[in-house]
């Protein structure tokens, strides 16, 4: 669960436009204007043989390693470490490259991602066993040595030292103090990445790690780069002195000090332990910085909303913060895409090129996006023609990779129906397979009316809506009648589920704008007030995930007394998805499932929403 809280709605709808157009004009180290040719790669993860094979499919380096890309521009979109077994090669590479590239006219651009700040912080949870033990030739029995002393000076001398000393050494394994080292902000790694900003532009194109936020677009690139760089060097101080001052151990973690300094003060108040003024206050600040922007889910490392929010919540605040800021698209990793191929959103301004190339443990590829004159193309690695991104497709809750929504639809209402069972409340679940897989739907309750099929109609609502809330649903003969079938994603839990267990806080779209969302839904089509179990969360990503529509689409036409008091923000995309729903467009995907009267009613209401 994330520690940070969820950011309201109003501290989120600053106008975008502070993201000024004079920042788009500003002397900055991180924009930078070129002729040529620009390869960006995203989310390595220490898969060395991947990343080289796809530097040397694009001609970006030799086989000797070195430089050939001529006067090319590559940007690695973060995420070089963790989890594989050859992050430091990939650095030690993209070192040498740099000047290399600079020499003939080129540059290797670095964006730093979550992976790199984790490890700049001492976040070590996804460090390989491979990556501690490329470090262990440069770790000294005196480094581990004075590693044991600190531990034992926090946590006491132990009754069994000679037990304790191995528990240590089990639990913090070769090359564990010497990767430390490497990482501080003297290490040969740590003062690179320091170097690093957050986002950097290449002629019209912004690349950053996860995504830019509403909030984030408050600032300037240069800003942006500015107060990642003070935050993460100010932290690594502060954590040095408290180490120095033996507050804190080298062990120590990045998730555990806050409580560890909150011991620590304990015992200074009980007079059993001891810290000046300039330790007490360097405890204070490190408390601080753990809660800083650059951890924070909204910050350009962390954010996932440009690539998991529907299309009426980010695609307008999104080009708005593009406009500004003087760039016509956004690339972004950190996101694996589930079909393994780079997609494109909101029609070409946001590429997503995290396809997982770690193989071994994301089941991907190797993927470059190749941005020249030419136009805009993407290189696979061992696939010899170039292709071209992918529209992101429709995803409501998990599914097979690379089925669609439409295929789904298909699937749905053509497979073969393979099991018949009920649920506790006695309503039907069906299997149906298609020869590859089998997946579970439900069998709607009768609304009792021939021409009023509500499950279908928010499904088909949601799809013009772009909203992407609703699961597949469709009409198929089942017993002799026309019953609805929705598609019932695995992995789900309920809304009662998830505020009893605090769950959502890392939500890859933030559930305050998926509730803006439901709450503006629910108001279109006149929703009854829903039961928790009504609304739920695919927990991959704490997508939301309405069901349970019999309720709604009456034809009143004002809004529901549930919904009378609550703020509707009605974004830009809101406002174009809502004008775009002229009577032609809902006839045509509503015929045989509302009523004139009540497709009428929607449109009215549709009216009101408009007007404010």
């Amino acid at each position: 669960m994330s520690r940070f809280r969820l950011i309201a709605p109003a501290v989120l709808s600053v106008v975008l436009y502070a993201l000024v157009v004079r920042g788009a004009e500003e002397a900055s180290p991180h924009r930078y204007s070129h002729p040529g040719r620009t390869v960006a790669i995203a989310d390595v993860h220490g898969a060395f043989d991947e990343m080289t094979a796809i530097l040397r499919q694009t001609g970006l380096i030799g086989e000797d390693e070195r430089w050939t890309g001529g006067a090319s521009h590559l940007v690695i979109v973060g995420d070089l470490l963790d989890r594989g077994p050859h992050s430091r090669r990939a650095m030690d590479l993209l070192i040498a490259l740099e000047p290399q590239a600079i020499a003939a006219g080129g540059r290797v651009h670095v964006v730093l991602g979550n992976h790199e700040v984790m490890n700049l912080v001492g976040d070590l949870r996804y460090v390989s066993a491979e990556e501690y033990a490329a470090f262990a030739p440069d770790e000294t029995a005196e480094m581990r040595d004075r590693g044991w002393a600190g531990h034992v000076r926090f946590h006491g001398a132990p009754d069994d030292m000679p037990a304790a000393r191995a528990a240590f050494e089990a639990q913090y394994p070769a090359g564990y103090f010497a990767l430390k080292a490497a990482f501080g902000a003297e290490g040969r790694y740590g003062k690179w990445l320091l170097e690093k900003p957050v986002i950097v532009a290449v002629n019209d194109t912004a690349f950053v790690h996860g995504g830019l936020s509403e909030a984030a677009a408050q600032s300037s690139f240069r800003s942006l780069n500015e107060e990642a760089a003070q935050q993460i060097r100010t932290y690594l101080r502060e954590y040095r002195t408290l180490v120095e001052a033996g507050v804190l151990p080298l062990t120590s973690d990045f998730y555990g000090r806050s409580k560890m300094l909150d011991d620590y003060a304990a015992g200074v108040a009980a007079g059993t332990r001891s810290w000046s003024e300039e330790t007490a206050a360097a405890a204070t600040r490190l408390k601080e910085l753990e809660f800083a922007f650059v951890h924070s889910p909204q910050s350009p490392l962390w954010y996932r909303g440009n690539v998991a929010c529907g299309a009426p919540i980010e695609a307008g605040r999104l080009k708005a913060a593009l406009r500004a800021a003087g760039v016509s698209r956004l690339v972004v990793g950190h996101t694996p895409t589930p079909s393994r191929r780079a997609l494109a959103r909101f029609e070409g301004i946001l590429l997503e090129i995290d396809t997982g190339m770690l193989s071994a443990y994301y089941k991907g590829r190797a993927t470059a996006l190749i941005v020249d004159p030419s136009g805009i193309s993407v290189a696979y690695q061992s696939e010899p023609e170039l292709a071209q991104a992918m529209p992101q497709p429709r995803r409501v809750g998990l599914r097979r990779p690379g089925l669609s929504a439409d295929e789904l639809a298909n699937l749905l209402e053509s497979g073969e129906l393979v099991s018949r069972t009920e649920d506790d409340a006695g309503n039907l679940r069906l299997g149906v397979a298609d020869g590859a897989a089998v997946i579970e739907a439900a069998v709607m309750p009768r609304s009792g009316q021939p021409d009023f099929f509500p499950e279908v109609a928010a499904y088909r609502l949601d799809r013009l809506l772009g909203l992407d809330m609703v699961p597949v649903t469709v009409l198929r003969e089942i017993d002799g009648q026309t019953r609805e079938l929705q598609y019932l994603p695995p992995r789900t839990i309920d809304e009662q589920q998830r505020a009893e267990r605090r769950l959502g806080g890392d939500a890859f779209c933030p559930l305050t704008d998926q509730f803006n969302a439901l709450y503006l839904f629910d108001t279109l089509i006149f929703a009854a007030p829903r039961q928790t179990a009504q609304i739920r969360y695919s927990t991959d990503n704490w997508q939301l995930i309405l069901v349970g529509h019999q309720g709604a689409f009456g034809s009143k036409r004002g809004r529901p007394k549930h919904l009378a008091e609550i703020p509707l923000e009605l974004t830009t995309g809101r406002r174009e998805r809502l004008e775009a729903l002229d009577e032609a467009s809902l006839k045509q995907a509503l015929d045989g499932v509302l009523s004139k009267r009540r497709i009428k009613a929607l449109l009215k209401r549709r009216d009101k929403l408009l007007e404010g």
